[in-house]
């Protein structure tokens, strides 16, 4: 590398970029939106720098970490996420990262002579015609833990200046406060899509909290429960009931997420899901992908008992029901203490089908108003009492072939 000095940022044009974090950039919601900005506006101000990323630790059940990055061959944001166990591979291991969130202390790398063992993080750069690497921790809360960090790269032959890397610190002091705004966002609906589900997490972060508060929606509604439960959790260890859970959890949701539902609560072995209705034209779409989700689920649970045999596992068996209706969906509970839920007749009504499961000996059933919205055929079973509705209901079941 080239022992010329570019000149630094002079101090109005980083005060420039500091400006617009303040005014412009603190206001942009979308994190790879606020990248990209950056990015812009730091070349714009003296910067010479070809790629821009924002790497934020976070809580998620699947990530634990995930970042954004600008490139300036493309004028392009791409994003990125690292699951769990990365911290145990090689591409974490020995990377700069680590030195950032395990020392707190900032990476400057020149990338024109590296040495052999050097990390496939700086080597891969340097083959794409990079020739410094800056990498600056950002600190969050009283703790000051670091919780994301700055990445910045150049292919400008002389690479950064000790000044360049003074100005860059600077604005990354400015721009912290904004990134842990960032970060939080990012964490509240990573939480609430956990938690409660994206549709409901939405409603709840826009502001339906309050005790009472409530929509009055159409829903095609599920209702599943699995087979002798209680004989299970008596019989088998807590370790093997949990991953019978999780097992049993896991492809329903993969199920009945691919056609649209959503699980808005796990009740012990039970699963409340909602395909919400948008207007009357919706109502087929919303019932046929329910009980296509079903028809799904109860395929893939042939394969998942065929490898539990073989392990010398006990079988999974659920039923499910199926309804439609009009439902309240909102707020219950005690003044500090909510839980966000459908509610109604028509869920009663679910829940009771499923019951009758197994009663039946079948292992999808539906209601009258739900056959009559089904493209597929439907078998009607007669009349059945329902406990707490006063009248007998029609019940319905796939046509058996």
């Amino acid at each position: 590398m080239s022992t010329q000095q570019q000149p630094a940022i002079p101090s109005c044009s980083a005060q420039a970029i500091i400006d617009w974090v303040f005014t412009k950039g603190r206001l942009i919601e979308r994190i790879n939106e606020f990248v990209y900005q950056l990015a812009h506006q730091m070349n714009d101000n003296g910067a010479s720098i070809d790629r821009l990323m924002i790497a934020l630790q976070t809580l998620n059940p699947q990530l634990a970490a995930t970042s954004e990055t600008w490139e300036k061959s493309t004028d392009r944001v791409a994003p990125d996420h690292a699951a769990h166990g990365v911290r145990d591979t090689e591409r974490y291991i020995g990377s700069p990262l680590q030195v950032i969130f395990e020392t707190r202390k900032r990476v400057h790398q020149p990338l024109d002579d590296l040495p052999e063992d050097a990390h496939r993080a700086y080597t891969e750069l340097a083959e794409n015609g990079y020739t410094d690497y800056l990498a600056l921790p950002v600190l969050f809360g009283e703790a000051a833990e670091p919780g994301a960090a700055i990445i910045i790269c150049t292919r400008r032959e002389s690479g950064f200046s000790n000044a360049d890397i003074e100005s860059f610190r600077r604005i990354r002091d400015y721009v912290a406060p904004v990134i842990e705004v960032h970060s939080l966002r990012y964490l509240s609906r990573s939480l609430m899509n956990t938690y409660v589900g994206k549709r409901t997490g939405e409603k709840v972060l826009a502001g339906m909290i309050k005790r009472g508060d409530a929509d009055v929606i159409n829903a095609a509604l599920w209702f599943s429960d699995l087979r002798d439960f209680t004989h299970l959790t008596e019989t088998l260890s807590t370790t093997e009931v949990l991953e019978m859970l999780n097992e049993y959890f896991e492809f329903v949701s993969a199920a009945v997420t691919a056609h649209g539902g959503e699980i808005l609560r796990f009740i012990g072995d039970a699963m409340l899901i909602v395909f919400p209705i948008e207007d009357d034209k919706c109502i087929k779409t919303a019932c046929n992908a329910a009980i296509d989700a079903a028809i799904d689920a109860q395929s893939t649970l042939q394969s998942i008992n065929h490898r539990r045999r073989r392990r010398g596992l006990p079988e999974i068996r659920f039923g499910v029901g199926l309804n439609v209706g009009e439902v309240i969906y909102g707020n219950v509970g005690a003044p500090d203490r909510l839980d966000f839920t459908v509610m109604g007749p028509a869920v009663n009504r679910t829940a009771r089908l499923e019951s009758l499961t197994k009663e039946l000996d079948c292992d999808i059933l539906f209601s009258q108003n739900f056959a009559d919205s089904v493209d597929t055929q439907a078998e009607f079973l007669g009349q059945h009492q329902m406990k707490g509705i006063a009248e007998p209901q029609a019940v319905y079941a796939l046509c058996r072939v």
